[in-house]
């Protein structure tokens, strides 16, 4: 089984949730897909066994020597990313019409270190995850990579869980795209059950099976029943409503995974929900919109 966790909008508790999964998973196969800003290596620990750089973009370079200083690369460039026959790395898209218009042939396109791809060993198995060049792009190219990785480290049918990214952009679409179950954490805002309809639109054009939970849900009940209805009327599963826990903070500072403490409120919940989840896959009882492919 593949399961990723997402969420509409960041700050909703996803990694936290991912983590304890990842911990309670023993030794599944792990991937951080948030590679804009990975985190989840930070509570399960580990040794980096490799690093790969990647290559996410092409980027324009000038061979001075060529160059006749005509400045119809200039004139052509939409992302004012030339300047004094300079490229400027940052602005620069890689789309190639300078190199296009040069009479000379004096500029090319050149890969580009986008970021790495790094698998690490941890107690509770491997992890795959990857970390973003500054100013980088191709981060939904980045999150197929660090699947890639998944698959060429997975044994048989192991479990692997998925830290997915927030919001409903290509990194969302990656993580998203051929996974078996997708847990969307919501949370009881007025943003967040926006962003929450928004992500499931978004797996169900996807074709992926939902289950939902609502993270620290007895801040708003109000809010809260407003999100399990739009659940009931989607017929989406809701599967956990976890309350505001102070002993989250305490893990995190700790760099640690919530369930590791067994008195907390919320790593209850969290146990509790990951069984539901595990009981629906074995016993294939999950419907149209949520069952196993």
């Amino acid at each position: 089984m593949q399961l990723v966790i997402i969420s509409g909008k960041g700050g909703t508790g996803k990694t936290t949730i991912a983590a304890a999964f990842s911990w309670l998973a023993g030794t599944s196969i792990k991937a951080d897909c948030d590679v804009d800003a990975a985190n989840l290596h930070l509570l399960l620990g580990g040794k980096d066994q490799t690093a790969t750089p990647f290559i996410g973009a092409k980027v324009a370079q000038v061979n001075n020597e060529l160059c006749t200083e005509c400045d119809r690369c200039t004139m052509a460039c939409r992302y004012n990313a030339i300047s004094g026959h300079v490229i400027d790395e940052l602005r620069c898209e890689g789309c190639g019409a300078c190199a296009v218009v040069c009479p000379v042939q004096a500029i090319s396109l050149v890969d580009q270190v986008t970021g790495s791809t790094i698998i690490t060993s941890t107690d509770k198995g491997l992890l795959s995850r990857a970390e973003m060049e500054i100013g980088a792009e191709g981060s939904g190219k980045l999150v197929t990579e660090v699947r890639k990785n998944v698959h060429l480290h997975r044994t048989g049918d192991q479990m692997v869980i998925l830290d997915g990214s927030p919001g409903v952009g290509c990194t969302v679409m990656a993580s998203l795209t051929g996974v078996d179950v997708a847990l969307i954490v919501g949370e009881p805002t007025v943003s967040g059950i926006a962003d929450f309809k928004r992500v499931a639109d978004l797996a169900e054009q996807l074709g992926v099976p939902t289950l939902v939970c609502v993270n620290k849900y007895d801040l708003n009940p109000d809010l809260s029943e407003q999100l399990h209805s739009h659940c009931v009327q989607r017929n989406i599963p809701l599967v956990g409503r976890i309350p505001f826990d102070p002993l989250v903070n305490r893990a995190l500072h700790e760099l640690q995974p919530i369930v590791a403490y067994p008195a907390s409120p919320a790593a209850k919940e969290i146990v509790a929900m990951w069984e539901k989840i595990i009981g629906l896959v074995k016993e294939e009882a999950l419907d149209e919109n949520c069952s196993s492919k």
